[in-house]
This record gives structure tokens, sequence and C-alpha cells, in this order.
């Protein structure tokens, strides 16, 4: 898309660095993600100077990143600057000249479009940067450590980035996915599963017996000479211990690139062999087609344009288990290497399902009628350029959103969004079974069974620590709420809190941590933000007090052949 209504990211960046050395910004936001790009505008249209430095060359995180299939949850829990992103992507699609591969197939009786191409997306939150005069700085890296941050006191001061650039505020916003600001700024966060003693859960830490999905159904030898524990593992799994049920340990949910496929072949990138290829990466892949398994380890979301939001799906698939450890607090290289991995692996994976002998020639077929669309990601090879960093620093701030929240059994008095969508955790590892057989663990999707409030206090970092930051990505929750947090139309919906509660602070000279929660609730509903919860139509839902059982097989997974005879 061309025209009107794209932020020239090239003449901003030479304005921001010309502004960066002797301006003083009401807001510096730190992360082009959603949640930073909804920040932004939003302090701005407060009348308030906005910067965004993003460190990448990629605007808009995940959702214009290829997770064009949105996780709304429940979409009357949206609202604000948030559904006005969904409103401008549906009027979008609603000029029939933006069907170029199929006919027009939006829902009716609906304001907004939840389905969309990463293009669109992409458009339409520069669009709006453009709009509120927001100015962005692209591919401006903080530095990782204490040279990164300027803090006097308990205030930051600027952010230091390795081009040499200070870009100095009085509010800053980390809208990053992984903290990294709020990292730097020497606050407390977390890495890992909290033990469900902690905050009194029955979801978190370890979950051996509760992980019931996206497992492999049957009895998959780990061994790469089956049966012998002597001759070693294959690729992707563990031989230590996965842990004891609900106790911590420090693993993160699997990472992977959603990927932008099409069935059209005029707009399609073939998949190809990568670089670096190794067929052992996908023994255990082989060896679960060969013990029964039928299914296409994906799941191809559609969206307009026969297009597709690729996610993972199935025992093995675009998730690699058990590599991103060290993501989160590490450095740039580390990152780099891991996200470099994954890709590779992805990359990888796709002709491996649609070429490799191994692979029956149902699934060969199936995935042979797709490849990368030609009309995404064009400067990155059709590769998405955002990786998908479902968890990695959360905040320990002055509120910690937990399963109690998720659950209604408590209702913050000082919320500032709504999250809705299920307590969704990916698997975290890939282990070998007392029985000697390979099997993934932590993947828990329980719905809280309605919206729940996010206190403004998950924003915050403890009273003392940093006084001017807030946090509207890497929030302050416990890994299992965490699950639920984490989709896109939240971290708009926060970033719009964070972005009014920055603003709102200056106007009122005061701090962060003393505004008024009923002044800050005022503007928020004033915009079109969703606070409030009926009750009655959706009551608190709590665990069931029944222990969970042995996982049974589910009805759509295939019955294989008892094997995994370990010498």
């Amino acid at each position: 898309m061309t025209g009107a209504g794209w932020l020239p990211l090239s003449l901003s960046l030479s304005g921001c660095r010309r502004a960066a050395t002797g301006s003083v910004f009401d807001v510096v936001v730190y992360g082009g993600t959603s949640g930073g790009v909804v920040a932004a505008v939003q302090a701005a249209r407060m009348g308030r100077t906005v910067v965004v430095v993003e460190p990448s060359q990629h605007l808009g995180g995940l959702t214009s990143g290829g997770l064009g299939r949105t996780d709304a949850g429940r979409a009357d829990a949206v609202g604000g600057v948030s559904r006005e992103f969904y409103r401008r992507v549906r009027r979008h699609y609603e000029n029939a000249s933006a069907w170029v591969h199929e006919a027009p197939r939006l829902p009716p009786g609906q304001d907004a479009a939840w389905d969309f191409e990463p293009q669109v997306a992409a458009a339409v939150f520069r669009a709006m940067l453009d709009e509120a005069g927001v100015p962005v700085v692209m591919g401006d890296r903080m530095i990782l450590g204490s040279r990164g941050v300027e803090k006097v006191g308990r205030r930051l001061v600027a952010i230091v980035t390795e081009r040499g650039n200070r870009y100095l505020g009085r509010r800053f916003i980390d809208a990053t996915y992984e903290g990294d600001l709020m990292a730097m700024a020497g606050v407390s966060y977390r890495v890992g599963r909290e033990g469900n003693a902690e905050y009194g859960e029955t979801l978190n830490g370890v979950q051996k017996v509760r992980t019931h999905n996206h497992v492999f159904p049957g009895r998959v030898d780990p061994y790469v000479v089956p049966g012998n524990r002597r001759s070693g593992l294959v690729a992707g799994v563990h031989d230590g211990d996965p842990g004891v049920d609900g106790e911590g340990d420090h693993r993160v949910q699997a990472y992977c690139f959603r990927m932008c496929l099409t069935d059209v072949p005029a707009n399609q990138v073939p998949f190809e062999r990568p670089e670096g290829y190794e067929e052992a990466e996908y023994e255990l892949l082989f060896r679960n087609f060969e013990a029964g398994e039928t299914r296409v380890p994906w799941l191809p979301g559609h969206m307009p344009n026969r297009k597709t939001d690729t996610n993972n799906r199935w025992g093995f698939s675009t998730n690699q288990i058990g590599v991103n450890e060290a993501y989160p607090d590490g450095s740039y290289a580390v990152r780099e290497s891991i996200l470099r991995g994954q890709e590779r692996y992805q990359r990888g994976l796709m002709w491996t399902l649609a070429n490799h002998p191994r692979v029956p020639e149902a699934v060969r077929l199936e995935v042979s009628r797709w490849g990368l669309a030609a009309d995404e990601f064009i400067g990155n090879g059709h590769w998405p350029p955002q990786i998908y960093v479902r968890e990695a620093r959360r905040l320990v701030g002055e509120a910690v959103v937990t399963e109690h929240d998720c659950r209604r059994l408590r209702i913050a008095a000082d919320a500032v969004g709504l999250g809705s969508y299920a307590m969704d955790s990916h698997n975290v590892q890939r282990y070998v079974t007392p029985m000697g057989c390979v099997q993934n663990e932590g993947n828990i999707e329980a719905n809280p069974g309605g919206p729940y409030a996010i206190p403004f206090g998950a924003l915050l970092p403890r009273r003392g620590e940093c006084d001017n930051l807030l946090v509207c990505c890497a929030i302050s929750a416990s890994h299992i709420a965490y699950g639920s947090i984490r989709m896109e139309p939240v971290f708009m919906i926060l970033g719009q809190s964070a972005g009014t509660a920055s603003a709102l602070s200056l106007t009122e000279d005061v701090s962060l941590l003393d505004l008024s929660a009923a002044s800050l609730r005022r503007r928020l509903v004033q915009d079109g933000q969703r606070l409030d919860i009926d009750t009655e139509r959706h009551p608190a839902r709590p665990p069931s007090r029944e222990l969970p059982r042995q996982r049974e097989r589910h009805e759509s997974e295939p019955v294989l052949p008892d094997a995994c005879v370990v010498v």
C-alpha cells in the first residue's frame, strides 16, 4: 500500500536524532510493538510530545508480523484505540479493491475485522502515527546494561542507544516484548514459571499431568538407536529431570514465526531447503509419522486474499521447544543466534513436510499446495521479521495479575483494561518419560469464562524502584496469567492506558504512582476503554476441586501402538 497515511520513517529518523540531543520528550516509548504504537498515539492525542524508538526495522510487532488472525478472546472486551485499529482494518476490507485473490468475505453485523494481512496492519499503524504526528526512530537499540539508561535517583532521565543517541524524557514506556527498558532501569522482574504455591494457583509451574494438547499421542522413541539409551538422544529432547508437577522452574514458552502462506500459485514463493539444513533435526517428526500420526502438523488460520496466519499444532510443529531459555536475558548476539536457529529450523520443517520421503504422501501433497506469500515481508525474503516472543521477562510490580484475577475470584478496583483469552501456555520442554518415550510438557489451555480486570499496578514497578516508568507488554503477571494477557489486542489496550497515564500525570503534575485511579478511569472511559465486568453474566470461575487425571487420548488423536522398550 502506498500514498497518504504512511509515516515517512526515514525522514522521522533524522528528525528524531536532532531532537534527541537537545529536547526532552514528554513521553519516550521504547518498542514499536502494537502496544507501543497505541501508547504513543494516545499520549500524542492528549497533547504530549512523544517519540517511538524501535530497536529493529519492523514496526507493529506481531500484529503486523504475521499474527493476522487475532486472538481476541471476547470481542466486547476490546475498546478504545485498540478497537479503533480493528475498525480501521475493516474499513480497508470494505473496499472491493482490497480483495485481490478472492471475493470479499467480511462477516456481517460487525464493526471490526479481526483477520487481516500483515501489510494492511502495518499501513494502519503508520497512518495512526502519522495522523498523531508521532516521530518514529527505527533500528536504534538501547545499550543492554547499566550504560543503556541514565537514571537520577528513582527517575529515568534518558535512554542511550548503540548509535550514541540519547532520548530524554519525563515519562518512559517499555513497550518491548522482552522488557529490555525495565530490566536496564533496575526494576524487579522474573523469567520462568512460578510454583503454584507462590500465588495459590493451580495451573502454574510444571504440568506433566495437565499437559493434554500438542503432545506426542503415541509412544515415540527418543534414542538415536531406538530402545537403546546408551546410543544418545535425538535432537530436541533432554534427559534431565522435567520437574515436579506444580513446582516452578526457569523455562519459558516456545517461540515460532507466524508465517504468512498462500495457496495462490501466482503469489507463492516455494519452500526451499535452507542453508545449514540437518535432517536429524526432524527425526522425531519422522518417527511420529511412522508410529501412525496422520495429521498435518500446523494450524493455518485463514486470512483475506487466501493467506494464512500459520501457528504451531500437534506434537512436532513450528515451535522449536526448549531452545529459547537464554533469550529473555540474553545479549543481542545470543538472541540473534536463537532467532536464526528458529528460522532455519522452521524453513527446514516446511521443506521437509513438502518433500521428504519419510513424510506421508498425503501430508506432502497438502503442504506442497502452499508457499510463502510473495507480496508480504518483501524486504525480508517474505519471511516474518518478528518472532513470536510469547513470554520473556515479566515485571514484578505494584500488583501481580494471577490466576485469581483471570478467574474473577478477585476484581481489581483500579482496572485499566480487560483480558479474556484462555490462560494459554505453549510447551516449554521435551523430555523422556519413565517409560523411555518422548513427551512435551507445558501446554495449558484454560478458559476464564469471560473478561477479567487488569489493574494499573501491573504496569507500574514497585514503589521506590523507578517512579516514571510504565510497562505495557512485559507486565506484572504470573506465568499462567500472562498466558492470557499476552494477546495483541490486550497489549494495545494496555498501551492506551500507559499513554493516558503518562500524559495525565504530567497534566496533573503528580507521579505515576500517585495518579488518582478515579481520574485515570474517567479519561479511559471517555476514550472508549472498556473496564467493567458484568459479574452476573460472568461470575467467578473457581478451579475444579477434582485432582487432575492422567492424560486421556483426545478424540482427534490417532490410536498408536505401544513402543519405547528401553535397553
